[in-house]
């Protein structure tokens, strides 16, 4: 039997920092389900947060706190923000080129909520591509592409491997460790910035297996996204834009945003998002853009190179022209509970890290680029507890259940697509109590018919995405309910 010291389920940051941080003497299997670089990691435009120095910290703090609407776990911001100033230095010092200006000095930018400019960023807007080519390079370990987990073998408290789908085939793969690092749950929602890979498989499963999901009613939503595109993941346009002084405006041209919130387009994107559906809403028929014809043009293309070249593709002229906007799903901020070694209550050998755990370090609301951090930060804490850990033999007990099978079934892709527009509609920017429990009903419907295998860990995230959204009377961060007005 073949079996590895350690399984890595994802091949985003997280998976690949955590990769990088294993020793070459360890057998370890990087599993993707698609191809390496289709993956949230590598669409994220804007950078990665990091303290400026020891006097930066608190500050940094404040500003995720805050963010997070007072609902983060205050020790993992504190480990994360600290953290940073050493997996930063790590990240450099093993060759990954930051932007920098004319005399070397590395630049950084400032997104929204954040009280100072403390984002590194690459490639100008691709700095999540930039980051994942480095450590796709770094990593000495085997990476297995086409692979899809449907299950995690968990008996008696432990965990000791997966089943999965490899090249479409059904295979048992044994470990001693494994991590998950499998992303968030973008291709629930009808509007996404997503990779298309990330559809909420893993958190299934642990619905399944009984372990605890948390914060599941916090789901962020990006307001500036291109959505009149056909595909499923919609066209992301980089926070960073505003930092650097876009404005978003109604058909005539007004900021109607510090209608909202004093800060316009620097207030946080719960409260972004927020008003430009309301506004939107209220204005029936009426468009919303980001404009840029603030900018210089050289400076523009510079700056943001692929979002020009993108959207020249698509014949928009780059800052001349205004591009029509709307919220769109962007990072799940609940997800599978941990500490901040990434160990999962009682489970063990099985670990979280990124987006798909939940730390608490976001609170209600992420603060703009603090995602990629987080990946990097908690991902190193979680390889530093695995390797600290006495190995221990266990013997492998046998799962004969397999659903390699029943992956799908023929009615699956209509249903999946109506569960999209549920999510969207009813577990979305802006919900109300009769819309969470139409949508409760309408999950617990698909759940009872003919359905495969993927779509039922679908359903179950589903499930608790909206369960805890009606466990939560009050608004709070991204999770906003509307109250009903009783004549």
């Amino acid at each position: 039997m073949k079996k590895y010291d350690v399984l890595i389920i994802g091949a985003g940051i997280a998976g690949l920092y955590a990769a990088m941080n294993l020793p070459e003497s360890k057998k370890v299997l990087v599993l993707c389900k698609d191809v390496p670089w289709e993956c949230n990691t590598f669409y994220a435009q804007g950078g990665m947060v990091t303290a400026l120095n020891e006097a930066d910290i608190s500050l940094h703090v404040k500003d995720t706190i805050e963010a997070g609407a007072f609902h983060n776990n205050m020790e993992a911001v504190e480990i994360m923000s600290r953290t940073s100033l050493e997996t930063t230095s790590d990240i450099i010092e093993k060759g990954m080129e930051f932007d920098k200006d004319s005399a070397g000095n590395i630049l950084y930018t400032r997104e929204a909520a954040h009280s100072v400019g403390r984002i590194i960023h690459a490639g100008g807007d691709a700095t999540g591509r930039y980051m994942h080519y480095f450590m796709m390079v770094q990593n000495k370990h085997e990476l297995q592409r086409n692979t899809l987990v449907y299950d995690l073998l968990i008996e008696n408290g432990r965990c000791y491997g997966v089943k999965a789908s490899v090249n479409y085939q059904p295979k048992t793969i044994f470990a001693d460790n494994v991590i998950i690092a499998s992303g968030g749950i973008g291709s629930l929602y009808q509007y996404n910035t997503n990779s298309r890979t990330i559809s909420a498989d893993i958190h299934g499963i642990c619905v399944e297996k009984g372990i605890e999901l948390a914060d599941m009613e916090m789901m962020q939503f990006h307001p500036t996204v291109f959505v009149k595109t056909p595909y499923a993941r919609k066209l992301l346009l980089t926070e960073a834009l505003r930092g650097e002084g876009a404005h978003i405006v109604n058909e005539r041209g007004e900021r109607f945003l510090f209608g909202y919130d004093p800060r316009g387009e620097l207030a946080s994107r719960d409260i972004v998002s927020r008003a430009i559906f309301d506004y939107k809403r209220i204005h029936k028929g009426e468009e919303v853009y980001l404009d840029f014809s603030m900018f210089e043009e050289d400076f523009f293309h510079h700056r943001f190179p692929n979002i020009t070249k993108t959207f020249a593709s698509l014949g928009y002229q780059f800052p001349q022209d205004k591009v029509p906007i709307s919220p769109a799903f962007h990072y799940a901020v609940g997800g599978i509970k941990s500490d901040t070694q990434g160990s999962i209550d009682g489970t063990e050998g099985l670990y979280v890290i990124g987006e798909a755990a939940s730390t608490g370090v976001h609170g209600a609301n992420r603060l703009a680029s603090n995602s990629l951090l987080e990946g990097v930060v908690f991902a190193k804490r979680t390889v530093d507890q695995l390797l600290g850990k006495e190995s221990m033999l266990h013997r492998t007990p046998k799962f004969d259940k397999d659903y390699g099978n029943i992956l799908h079934k023929e009615k699956d892709k209509s249903y999946k697509q109506k569960l999209r527009q549920v999510m969207w509609n009813d577990i979305g920017i802006i919900r109300t109590k009769q819309g969470l429990y139409e949508a409760k009903n309408l999950i617990y419907d698909m759940k009872n018919r003919e359905i495969g295998r993927l779509l039922e860990l679908r359903l179950n995230t589903a499930s608790a995405i909206v369960d805890a959204a009606l466990a939560r009377k009050e608004s709070l961060g991204t999770h906003y309910i509307e109250q009903s007005i009783v004549n």
